[in-house]
């Protein structure tokens, strides 16, 4: 276990150097941000007014926290790295190593994830506080509720991006099963909540890494409650124990492939 600690604290010291490419790629987030919180203006008539479960504050706040999950966990270049390595060989350099990779993978972009993470909850916290002039109403156990759920939504994300990523073993390039994967998640978990999408849709989504990596906690901050937190909890962990015997599953056949060809 220390040994992935210690992957864990050289990934952030790592980050830490490039702190001003994070806050550039706040520009965008604001910008993001700004629209929508005109445009829910726009589609309430008074701020009170319930839409489909939500006032217009929990409907911002709901999208201040998917977006600033969706920016932390995007992962296009860790997911790219691992494509490349396995389509170029390179993945044959770590099979011996005395760690187990699918670790290596989950402690590096959980390091990488790190300082983004804090820097844009600070930053989103403050936008959402000059935009509405409120916060939800969330005691100190409740947020660290919260928090608990945006870790495992965290380590739930990186994992199937491993899966997507070692699935190159497979297939020749994985990158499009990444496109579809990341455009759901914006799409369907991210600009709007699962009540607003129809009926018999949002029981599949319920169902989907969307409940898990996206939804999940941001309905938790706007709206939360004990029962539906250990909800989201345990199938939080089941998608955490399913997607990494998946990444296992592949990692060992592509393993396998890798010994058959001569290593």
């Amino acid at each position: 276990m220390k040994k992935y600690w210690f992957i864990f604290k050289t990934e952030v010291m790592s980050n830490m150097q490039y702190i001003l490419n994070v806050l550039a790629g706040f520009i965008g987030y604001f910008i993001m941000l700004f629209i929508f919180f005109n445009l829910w203006k726009y589609i309430y008539n008074e701020p009170n007014q319930i839409i489909n479960g939500y006032t217009m504050s929990q409907m911002i706040w709901y999208v201040i926290i998917t977006e600033i999950l969706w920016s932390v966990l995007s992962g296009r270049k860790y997911c790219a790295k691992i494509i490349d390595d396995v389509r170029g060989g390179n993945i044959a350099y770590n099979v011996n190593k005395p760690y187990n990779y699918i670790g290596y993978c989950l402690a590096t972009h959980l390091g990488s994830c790190f300082i983004r993470a804090i820097m844009y909850i600070v930053l989103g916290m403050f936008i959402g506080l000059i935009f509405l002039g409120n916060f939800p109403s969330l005691n100190i156990f409740s947020i660290l509720a919260v928090l608990i759920t945006g870790i495992l939504a965290t380590v739930i994300s990186t994992l199937l991006l491993t899966f997507i990523g070692l699935f190159s073993f497979i297939i020749e390039d994985a990158n499009p099963f990444y496109w579809v994967y990341s455009k759901l998640i914006l799409v369907l978990g991210t600009i709007f909540p699962i009540e607003y999408f129809p009926t018999f849709i949002q029981p599949i989504l319920k169902f989907s890494p969307i409940y898990v990596v996206s939804y999940g906690p941001a309905h938790l901050f706007v709206n939360f409650n004990w029962a539906e937190f250990i909800n989201i909890i345990i199938f939080q962990f089941i998608y955490i124990i399913i997607a990494y015997l998946m990444c296992s599953l592949v990692y060992k056949i592509g393993v396998k492939r890798l010994n058959v060809n001569g290593g």
